[in-house]
């Protein structure tokens, strides 16, 4: 079994939340395939279903975000599960809006869900994190995360969900890169695959097809005078090289 827990806080008010995409990630995988009704259970809403053949738990933990990990860690001991058994699907700032990383294991970079999540339930479990952008000022984060989706949001937010929700099966069979792919793909990114090489093109060459290197040794050349005194007198000390 697997379970795929959704973070966010619970209630109508959190509902629209940049913090509440995990909740909202989990609903569009849960529309998408044939899971069971949403019923309480482990502090939790929980949905049984099968994706891919695997048998997967959704939850929407209903501790709020900061205890997400004593929901979550009920349901895997309950089950007799391992942090390998675990998808974690939360909200990141440092990702700029509709990019998502998807990794195993790593620190919570201040998220508290994360942090609840890594005391409860180790720390090897899969990490899927949706960005959200960072408002540019430390003074503004509280605001932007708990303040609502806008409506030009729905331009990158659905894609992003509809695309997660049809590719879940990828999620289940650990297809990691693929699925990234096809979120880049549909978010109109660069795939996992073309990264190096736009990457490697950006580094050795500008829009004008010269290294970095050649540009800055043509930069620092000087102009030689074309006509004139000086320019005979170069003439007549180098001779006609070129011409």
């Amino acid at each position: 079994m697997l379970i795929i827990a959704g973070l966010g806080n619970p209630g109508g008010k959190y509902a629209g939340n940049r913090h509440n995409i995990g909740f909202m990630a989990v609903d569009a995988i849960h529309r998408r395939h044939g899971f069971s009704p949403w019923s309480k259970k482990f502090r939790a809403e929980i949905a049984e279903g099968e994706i891919g053949g695997e048998k997967v738990l959704l939850m929407k933990p209903q501790t709020f975000m900061n205890l997400s990990g004593e929901s979550v860690g009920e349901a895997m001991r309950f089950y007799k599960l391992q942090p390998a058994d675990l998808v974690a699907i939360y909200d990141e700032l440092d990702l700029p809006e509709g990019k998502a990383r998807l990794k195993t294991g790593g620190g919570h970079n201040g998220h508290n869900g994360i942090k609840s999540l890594d005391a409860h339930c180790g720390r090897e479990y899969r990490r899927l994190r949706l960005g959200i952008g960072h408002p540019g000022i430390k003074e503004m984060v509280q605001n932007h995360v708990l303040g609502d989706f806008a409506k030009a949001d729905k331009a990158w937010l659905e894609p992003l969900l509809d695309t997660l929700a049809d590719n879940a099966d990828m999620l289940v069979r650990n297809e990691d890169s693929q699925l990234m792919n096809k979120i880049a793909l549909a978010l109109g990114g660069t795939t996992e695959e073309e990264k190096p090489r736009k990457e490697g093109k950006n580094t050795e060459k500008n829009s004008g097809g010269q290294s970095h290197i050649h540009q800055a040794r043509n930069r620092n050349q000087p102009k030689l005078p074309a006509s004139g005194p000086m320019a005979d007198m170069l003439k007549k000390m180098f001779g006609n090289k070129g011409e």
